[in-house]
C-alpha cells in the first residue's frame, strides 16, 4: 500500500446519500455549524465539495448562525481559471473551521483589481486576497538563454510585489502569495539545476525570494509548490486541460489544493490543532503490552515493523519540538502502559514527553474529554491517533470536534497520514509556540496543586507567580498577531489584525500592552494584549480600549486586574481624563460579557444587540491587592 495525498486518504468515506444530507441543512437547525463541519470532514470529491458549498452558501444567505465556524472573507485574483476550485472551496474551508465568503475576480485581472480603489475586490475589504498566479503569468515559463535570467526573476518578483503592497496598504487585508511549482520537463536534464537561465533555476530563485516579500508586505505564504511535489509534477501539470480550459493543474488535484488552502485559512483564524493524543498498542509500538509484555512488543531498529513504530514516535517528538502537546489515551492497566516509556531501551518517547497520560479501562471519548479538561483546551484542539477503526468511529461519533485521521494497516504510513492531513498548519512560529507543550504539561501540575490547596488565595500564593508588562515590539510582533487572531473566548471586541497592522499599531496606538506570566512550574509566555487609541472630548484626553484579550489558560489568576493596573498607571502619567471601553458580543465571547463590570468600569449604555459601552476614571481608580511576586 502506498500513500497518495491526492485522494485525501486521512478522511473517512462520505456518508450515504451525502447530497441529500446537504439539502437537509436548514437555517433553523440547532447546531448547524457543527453539522456542516461533520459533513465537510469527509473524503469529498469535487462534485460533493461543490454540493456542500452550495448548501453553505444557501444557509449563509438566509442569515444562519454558523458557529463554531469563524467568518472569513477571501478574494481570489487569478492568472488562470479558478472557477473549478472555487466551487468546492467553502466546503474545504468548513473542514478547517472557517465559514468562507468567497469573491472571485474576473480572470487575469490581478493588477487591475489590486490597484483600482473602486474595484470589486478593494470595495469588499476582504480579510485576505489570494494571488493565484503561476510561472506562465510571471514570465518564468521558458528559459532565457539569450538574455539576463536574473533580470527576468526580478521582474517576476516586482510584478507580484506591486499588487501585494497595494492590497496590504489598507492595513486590513493580508495578501496570500503562492510558491510556484516547477514543470517536470528539464531543457538541460540534470544540468538544469546549475543553469541559471533554465526554468527550474529561475522558479527556484523566485520561490526563495517570496520569503523576503512576505516579510516586506505582511503576506501569508501558500506553498503550492509543495502540494505539486506531493502529487508529482508530471501528474500536476496537465497540458491538455491547460490548453483547453486554462486550468493551472489537473482537476484531480482540486480536493487536495482546496483542503490545503482551507487549512491555511483556518490557521489564520487560529483553528489549528494544539494536541496529539496517542493510542499505545499497535499505534506507538507493535503488539499489546498487556499480552506480549515488555519483551514482546515491537519497537526500534532491526525490523521493518519496529522501525515503522519508531518513526511514529519520532514524528511525535518532532511535533513536540515545534510546540504540539503530546498526550496518551489507552485502554490499559496504568502501570503496564507506562512501563515501555520507563524501561524499554528502544523507545524514542519517554514519560516526560507526555503532558497527560490516561491509561485505564474507560471508553476513549471519556478519556479524551478528561485530557482536554486537564489541559484546559477545547476538544477542537485535539487530534486522536488510533490504529483501531472501531475506536476511531466511536470517538468521531461521540466527539465530532476531535480530529481523527483514518489509518491504514501498515504503520509505516502513519506519519504520512497524520502530517498529510495538515492538522497542525501554521502561519508563524515563535518562542512561545516552541514551549507550548511544556507549558501545558505544567498546567497538569498546577491542577494537582489546586486540588490540595485550602482556598484560592492559598493556591495563587503557592504558585509564586511573576507578571511583566511591555509595549508592542518587533521581536514579539509575530506572537502578538497570533494571539489577536487566535483568541476568541476572552476577547472583548474580537478585532483581528495582521502582523503588518500590529507593526503600525506599535507606532500609532496611544497604548499597547503585551503581558507575560510565569510561575514555579513554568513560563506561560505572552498571555494578554491590550490596545488603546486616543482622542479628545471637550478638550479632555480620552483613551478608548480597542482590543483586550487574554489566553484562557490563565483565568482566575488576577491577570486582568494586573493588566488594568498597568493601563491606569500609564494613562495617569499621560494625563488621560477617561478610559472608555466596549464589549462586542460574539457567539464565543459570552464568558467575558461582564469583564469590565468586574473591573469597576461604569456602564454608559447598552444596546439591543448586546453591545455595552463603559467608562473608567483613572484618577479615582483604586488598585487591588495582587498575588504576584516582584520580577
Amino acid at each position: 500500500m502506498s500513500f497518495d495525498p491526492i485522494d485525501l486518504p486521512w478522511l473517512p468515506q462520505p456518508a450515504e446519500q451525502f447530497r441529500k444530507l446537504c439539502r437537509g441543512l436548514d437555517v433553523g437547525r440547532e447546531g448547524l455549524g457543527s453539522a456542516i463541519i461533520a459533513l465537510a470532514t469527509q473524503r469529498l470529491d469535487a462534485g460533493q465539495g461543490a454540493a456542500l458549498s452550495r448548501a453553505i452558501g444557501r444557509v449563509r444567505s438566509e442569515g444562519a448562525d454558523l458557529s463554531p465556524l469563524s467568518d472569513f472573507r477571501l478574494a481570489v485574483l487569478s492568472g488562470s481559471t479558478f472557477d473549478f476550485i472555487a466551487d468546492g472551496l467553502p466546503a474545504s474551508a468548513a473542514r478547517h473551521g472557517v465559514a468562507l465568503e468567497l469573491h472571485l475576480a474576473p480572470l487575469d485581472q490581478v493588477e487591475q483589481e489590486a490597484f483600482d480603489p473602486g474595484s470589486d475586490t478593494r470595495k469588499l475589504s476582504p480579510d485576505a486576497v489570494l494571488l493565484a498566479v503561476d510561472h506562465r503569468w510571471l514570465g518564468l515559463d521558458r528559459a532565457v538563454l539569450a538574455g539576463d535570467a536574473q533580470a527576468q526573476v526580478s521582474a517576476a518578483i516586482d510584478r507580484i510585489r506591486g499588487p501585494a503592497r497595494e492590497l496590504a496598504a489598507d492595513g486590513k487585508t493580508a495578501p496570500i502569495l503562492c510558491t510556484v511549482p516547477i514543470p517536470p520537463h528539464p531543457l538541460f536534464g540534470s544540468f538544469d539545476w546549475r543553469q541559471e537561465s533554465s526554468v527550474r533555476a529561475m522558479i527556484s530563485r523566485f520561490n526563495a525570494a517570496l520569503n523576503d516579500l512576505c516579510v516586506e508586505t505582511g503576506a501569508i505564504l501558500f506553498d503550492v509548490a509543495a502540494i505539486a511535489e506531493q502529487v508529482g509534477t508530471a501528474r500536476w501539470f496537465d497540458a491538455a486541460f491547460y490548453n483547453l480550459y486554462k486550468l493551472p493543474f489537473t482537476p484531480d488535484a482540486v480536493p487536495l489544493y482546496s483542503d490545503a488552502l482551507g487549512r491555511l485559512l483556518g490557521a489564520m483564524r487560529g483553528k489549528s490543532r494544539k494536541c496529539l493524543v496517542l493510542d499505545l498498542d499497535n499505534t506507538c509500538w507493535g503488539g499489546v503490552i498487556g499480552d506480549d509484555g515488555l519483551e514482546g512488543i515491537r519497537i526500534g531498529m532491526g525490523s521493518p515493523e519496529g522501525e515503522s513504530f519508531l518513526a511514529v514516535q519520532q514524528m511525535a517528538l518532532a511535533l513536540k519540538a515545534r510546540g504540539i502537546i503530546l498526550a496518551v489515551s489507552s485502554k490499559n492497566d496504568d502501570a503496564r502502559a507506562r512501563s515501555p516509556f520507563r524501561e524499554h531501551p528502544d523507545m524514542a518517547l519517554r514519560e516526560s514527553d507526555l503532558a497527560v497520560f490516561q491509561a485505564n479501562w474507560q471508553d476513549k471519548p471519556s478519556n479524551i474529554e478528561a485530557i482536554a479538561k486537564t489541559l484546559a483546551i477545547g476538544l477542537d484542539a485535539l487530534v486522536f491517533l488510533d490504529d483501531n477503526a472501531a475506536e476511531r468511529a466511536q470517538v468521531r461519533a461521540a466527539l465530532p470536534m476531535v480530529a481523527v485521521p483514518e489509518l491504514p494497516s501498515d504503520a509505516a504510513l502513519y506519519p504520512a497520514m497524520l502530517l498529510g492531513a495538515g492538522y497542525f498548519e501554521s502561519v508563524g512560529f515563535s518562542a512561545e509556540d516552541r514551549s507550548r507543550g511544556e507549558s501545558y504539561a505544567a498546567n497538569a501540575q498546577r491542577a494537582e496543586v489546586l486540588s490540595r490547596s485550602r482556598d484560592l488565595g492559598d493556591y495563587l500564593g503557592s504558585l509564586e507567580m511573576r507578571i511583566s508588562h511591555a509595549g508592542f515590539d518587533a521581536i514579539n510582533r509575530t506572537r502578538i498577531a497570533q494571539l489577536i487572531n487566535k483568541s476568541n473566548q476572552f476577547n472583548l471586541t474580537s478585532r483581528r489584525y495582521t502582523e503588518a497592522q500590529v507593526a503600525e499599531l506599535e507606532v500609532q496606538a496611544a497604548f499597547t500592552l503585551q503581558t507575560r506570566l510565569a510561575d514555579r512550574f513554568g513560563d506561560f509566555g505572552m498571555i494578554g494584549v491590550v490596545i488603546a487609541t486616543s482622542g479628545l472630548d471637550s478638550g479632555a484626553l480620552i483613551w478608548d480600549i480597542d482590543t483586550w484579550l487574554m489566553s484562557c489558560r490563565v483565568l482566575g489568576r488576577k491577570v486582568e486586574e494586573a493588566m488594568l493596573v498597568e493601563l491606569v498607571k500609564v494613562a495617569s502619567a499621560a494625563s488621560v481624563a477617561e478610559i472608555r471601553a466596549r464589549y462586542l458580543p460574539t457567539s464565543k465571547n459570552g464568558m467575558v460579557s461582564d469583564h469590565f463590570d468586574k473591573l469597576g468600569f461604569k456602564i454608559l449604555s447598552e444596546h439591543a444587540d448586546g453591545v455595552r459601552e463603559y467608562s473608567l476614571d483613572p484618577m479615582t481608580f483604586h488598585a487591588p491587592t495582587l498575588p504576584f511576586r516582584d520580577n
